[in-house]
């Protein structure tokens, strides 16, 4: 068969870059596509080194700094892409590339990390944390917007089966296209973060730097607990107004690369997480270092972490993204801290491996296949 994987950008590594190299490893043969493609020479071993064939968007002025502000253009450009002679394509995304026009022949199959966030149930807390919410500008963006919110659901209807990154984002899918889909949990790769049994005196937490991470929030719930220690990386937007809040006891040490966010997540109490997020594979990336999670009881999270009631647990949640919430749940922490082990996280941690991914898409993929290859032949007799 003749394979096409389509992704939304590829401009930094990050969750959906590592699900996008699974699915590489699964099918090595297939071309790759993209809205645009800017990674470094150094990043591109996460796309296995292939050549990315883009959209015109990659043309544009400033589209490699400022790609986001040509959002309203990219479901044209997604559209544009000439998939034709393909039998099989595979889209992996949380924006545009499920968009992507196939025939009657053809079998689209596509992984969404997530709907559009910001064009459906976090639309005002998009628009109001990008500045976009008064006069005319907040106009504008709430009719285009409602416009992508029409191309979205429309766009749905091409898609002939969705994955799921999380029991959570299914939820969101039904609610979103009235679809079903099947859950197949993002990879996390062991091999990377390997175990670490000795824990020193500091909490830590890692993030690109936007509003929705709430690494705001954290930084400022250990400004009420001078006594406790948080080092924070990351970096993004937000860098400065976080710096500004953190007190002697914070330490922001900005991007660092693979082997110090390890080095960290290996040593820490514990990984904080306070985002609402789709699935979230930082936590289990901790827990693979035999590091708990002290995590919102919200998104993905409820799937990867064990919480404190349930048997062999590897964190606790706090209900509401509040300082009071955060602060408790730290407090909650140091009592219980003992029922926590290593061991009991690494366990957890292993049940998302890569050889899982792949197994459980490739057998999802193969069935497809070979349903869709059966009706056929009943149709030609």
């Amino acid at each position: 068969m003749k394979i096409a994987i389509v992704c939304d950008w590829l401009v930094t590594i990050g969750g959906a870059e590592k699900v996008l190299s699974e699915i590489l490893t699964c099918f090595p043969e297939a071309d790759l596509f993209a809205v645009i493609d800017y990674l470094a020479p150094s990043e591109r071993q996460i796309i296995h080194n292939k050549p990315v064939q883009t959209t015109f968007i990659q043309k544009l002025p400033f589209a490699k700094s400022h790609y986001r502000h040509y959002l309203p253009l990219m479901p044209l450009a997604i559209e544009q892409l000439n998939l034709s002679r393909y039998d099989l394509v595979l889209s992996c995304s949380h924006a545009v590339a499920k968009g992507v026009i196939t025939g009657p022949d053809q079998i689209h199959i596509s992984y969404i990390h997530s709907p559009m966030r910001y064009a459906w149930d976090m639309q005002h807390q998009y628009l109001h944390e990008s500045g976009l919410d008064k006069k005319w500008r907040g106009y504008l963006a709430r009719y285009f917007l409602h416009k992508l919110r029409f191309w979205d659901a429309r766009s749905a209807q091409g898609v002939d089966h969705f994955i799921a990154n999380s029991h959570y984002i299914a939820r969101r899918i039904q609610k979103t296209y009235r679809r079903d889909a099947e859950v197949i949990y993002p990879p996390v790769n062991l091999k990377q973060f390997t175990p670490h049994h000795h824990k020193e005196d500091y909490y830590f937490t890692a993030s690109r730097l936007v509003p929705y991470k709430r690494v705001d929030l954290i930084v400022e719930s250990f400004q009420k607990m001078p006594d406790k220690h948080l080092i924070v990386i990351g970096d993004g937007p937000d860098f400065n107004k976080i710096k500004g809040k953190a007190g002697r006891n914070v330490t922001l040490l900005g991007y660092q690369n693979d082997e110090k966010l390890v080095f960290h997540l290996q040593r820490a109490k514990a990984f904080i997480f306070a985002a609402e997020e789709d699935f979230g594979i930082l936590p289990l990336e901790a827990q693979a270092t035999g590091t708990p999670v002290i995590a919102l009881n919200k998104g993905g999270a409820r799937e990867t972490v064990r919480g404190i009631d349930q048997e062999k647990p590897t964190g606790l949640f706090f209900e509401e993204q509040t300082i009071e919430s955060i602060c408790n749940a730290l407090t909650q922490f140091e009592v219980k801290q003992a029922h926590f082990t290593p061991e009991h996280c690494i366990e957890n941690a292993a049940k998302f491996s890569p050889e899982r991914f792949q197994t459980q898409l490739i057998n999802f993929v193969t069935k497809i296949i070979n349903t869709q290859s059966h009706y056929h032949a009943s149709n030609s007799r």
